[in-house]
């Protein structure tokens, strides 16, 4: 079975108050009147024959964190019994997975279900419609990723009624009266701002901008991540837009304001913009929107070596990371300041061998954020801006 990394912590961020908010949500983590901590919502993550897996990416990601959500189990009826951590990381965590929903009720009770799955259609099938309305049924609210908004179908929408549960539609976007078109107020963004972009979709671009955005905070700068997708939305992602779901019209302007807000909203040393797609892919345009509305000073690029072909398309050869990179920095207008590994099919070895290859061929530093320290990652931005280090230099001082 191959094991895929495509999602990591999200750091804790403040909210502006027009910005989409996971808090706003039903199930929002309330706050003990006695202790002032946080009770996070219990959930459980439907993943049926994905999880794991690159349509899976969504579960993948809830379940290694999530600051919206405790995920309780996973249902999975093929890697049932197993848990979820070992078939991710090999590292248990504790969470299970389960057979189906039955079992998940069983083990959890009617806590919120999420659809986990993030198929390239972004579609319920038939059979996945039925359980999600049994859910409904048994009064479970249902936080849905997908393209399909459940909220706009009048049998979920009356199932809901019914039963008295909320549909919480993470990638529907607001109102065409309120989406924003690009202003250039993205000029007045005064700190760095990296993009973390792909040769391909679903490679761990997440992944990589999670891990980096909490590795600089750790080092000691305020950094700020801006999540582009549904899955970041669900783990917690505080700035940030379902940018696919949004008319073309307004993609660059509602890229621009969440960057524009995160920045007004944390007054950061750096902010990092979670990438999606692959500039060259053809099905996927995000990617020049990101660009577009974000204007990146940098970008870090996350690929696949060993990856044969573009998921889902499997008479589409992967780009090289010297033909997107060239791409990226003459349509960007922008510079590619180091590449990082996603090692789907590798061996440590093969990491290291590929790390070696591409930081001769092309002349930038070359990480695994996942197999290896962070630190490289950190120093990969530092080097690129070196105020940055002057900063953290002096903040000891």
């Amino acid at each position: 079975m191959t094991i895929i990394n495509l999602a990591v912590p999200s750091p804790a961020l403040k909210t502006p108050p027009n910005v989409i908010r996971l808090r706003d949500f039903a199930n929002a983590p309330q706050v003990n009147s006695v202790t002032g901590s946080k009770k996070i919502p219990t959930a459980i993550v439907y993943c049926e024959a994905n999880f794991g897996a690159i349509d899976g990416k969504t579960a993948n990601g809830l379940v290694r964190q999530s600051e919206k959500y405790q995920i309780l189990s996973v249902i999975d009826s093929q890697k049932a019994g197993l848990d979820s951590g070992f078939v991710l990381d090999k590292k248990p965590n504790s969470i299970p997975i389960l057979r189906n929903l039955a079992d998940a009720l069983a083990h959890a009770g009617a806590v919120p279900f999420i659809f986990g799955i993030a198929p390239a259609s972004g579609m319920l099938s038939a059979q996945e419609r039925a359980l999600v309305l049994e859910a409904i049924g048994l009064g479970m609210n249902i936080v849905n990723g997908l393209h399909e908004f459940l909220n706009d179908d009048p049998e979920f929408a009356a199932a809901s009624a019914a039963n008295n549960v909320e549909l919480i539609d993470v990638r529907k976007p607001r109102d065409k009266k309120d989406l924003r078109q690009f202003s250039d107020r993205i000029a007045g963004v005064t700190c760095p701002r990296i993009a973390v972009l792909g040769t391909d979709c679903a490679i761990g671009k997440r992944t990589t901008a999670t891990i980096l955005t909490a590795a600089l905070n750790e080092r000691g700068l305020n950094a700020v991540l801006v999540g582009t997708g549904q899955t970041g939305l669900m783990q917690g992602a505080r700035y940030g837009v379902a940018l696919d779901a949004v008319p073309s019209q307004f993609c660059s302007g509602e890229m621009e304001a969440a960057v524009v807000e995160a920045f007004e909203g944390e007054n950061p040393d750096i902010i990092i913009i979670e990438g999606q797609g692959a500039l060259s892919h053809p099905a996927y345009s995000t990617s020049s929107f990101i660009l577009r509305g974000s204007r990146p000073h940098a970008v870090i690029l996350q690929h696949a070596p060993h990856r044969a072909h573009r998921c889902d398309f499997e008479k589409m050869a992967m780009p090289t990371p010297a033909s997107e990179i060239n791409l990226i920095q003459i349509f960007g207008d922008t510079k590619v300041i180091g590449l990082t590994i996603n090692h789907e099919n590798m061996t440590d070895d093969d990491v290291d061998k590929a790390i070696t290859l591409y930081e001769a061929e092309l002349g930038v530093p070359v990480t695994d954020a996942l197999t290896k320290s962070s630190k490289h990652l950190v120093q990969m931005v530092l080097s690129a801006f070196p105020e940055l280090e002057q900063k953290l230099i002096a903040s000891t001082q």
